[in-house]
């Protein structure tokens, strides 16, 4: 199971593949503008579906994101130690 799945309540079971942008906001603790933002930039790749094309985003996507967020953490901190 992973962080996504566990964030969101869903059981290894049953993991949930979409999820929504106020999902996604509540994931990462950050406003719907910043949820929509990110998707919009193509910094977090997204979906829209249906007839009104609401946004979704695989859970792996976001796991990968989250991912490549922490190694350029680490690169930032480690460029700033010189």
């Amino acid at each position: 199971m992973t962080a996504t799945d566990q964030a969101v309540g869903h059981t290894a079971a049953m993991p949930k593949r979409f999820i929504s942008l106020t999902e996604l906001a509540e994931i990462l603790d950050i406003s719907a503008a910043q949820a929509y933002a990110l998707v919009r930039s193509g910094d977090l790749p997204a979906i829209k579906v249906g007839g009104r094309g609401q946004w979704r985003v695989e859970t792996s996507v976001l796991e990968d994101y989250i991912q490549r967020m922490y190694a350029q953490t680490r690169s930032q901190v480690a460029a700033d130690r010189g």
